[in-house]
C-alpha cells in the first residue's frame, strides 16, 4: 500500500508519497497527480517532511531517508548521480552525462531530471546550463532559484 500526505512549507504545499519501504515521490501540490494511494501520515512521511522543513530553513544539508524512485535504468543512474552533487554546488548537464558514462547524453540527462519523482532530496535543482544559467526544472525556475539560494544561505 502506498501512502501520501500533504505538508505546508515556505515554498508552498508539498506532497510526499511512500510505498512502505521508501519515499517514492516528493513534489509540489501543483505538479502532483493523485492515484489510489491512501492519504495518511506515516512515520516515514513525517520524517521526510521534518527533514525537508529543516532543509528549507537552512538547518539541514543532507537527507537520511530510504528512497524508492521508479524509472528506467538510465533514469535511476542519472538520479543516483544527482545524489553525489554536494550541497551548495552545481553541475552542468554535460558534467552529469560524463558522470553516468555517456558524455553525449546531455539531453537524456535533462529528460531524466525532468522525470525525477523526488524533488529536493534527489537534487536535480543543482543541475544548470553549461553557461551557468538556470534552465529546466519541473517546479519552475523560480523554485529552482529559491532552492539554490537556500543552499547558498541567501534565503
Amino acid at each position: 500500500m502506498d501512502y501520501t500526505y500533504f505538508y505546508p512549507t515556505k515554498i508552498g504545499e508539498i506532497v510526499i508519497r511512500e510505498n512502505g519501504s521508501g519515499i517514492t515521490h516528493i513534489s509540489t501540490k501543483a505538479c502532483f497527480v493523485m492515484d489510489d494511494s491512501e492519504v495518511s501520515e506515516t512515520p516515514l512521511l513525517k520524517k521526510a517532511a521534518q527533514q525537508i522543513q529543516e532543509y528549507l530553513e537552512g538547518k539541514r544539508t543532507a537527507f537520511d531517508l530510504p528512497l524508492s524512485p521508479e524509472g528506467t535504468p538510465f533514469q535511476k543512474a542519472a538520479w543516483e548521480a544527482l545524489l553525489t552533487i554536494p550541497y551548495g554546488e552545481t553541475r552542468s548537464y554535460k558534467q552529469m552525462a560524463e558522470q553516468v558514462g555517456n558524455p553525449k547524453a546531455c539531453r537524456a540527462i535533462g529528460m531524466a531530471n525532468n522525470r525525477n519523482p523526488i524533488m529536493i532530496v534527489v537534487p536535480c535543482h543543482r543541475v544548470i546550463g553549461a553557461d551557468g544559467k538556470l534552465v529546466g526544472y519541473g517546479g519552475g525556475l523560480d523554485m529552482k532559484r529559491k532552492l539554490l539560494e537556500i543552499e547558498k544561505g541567501k534565503l
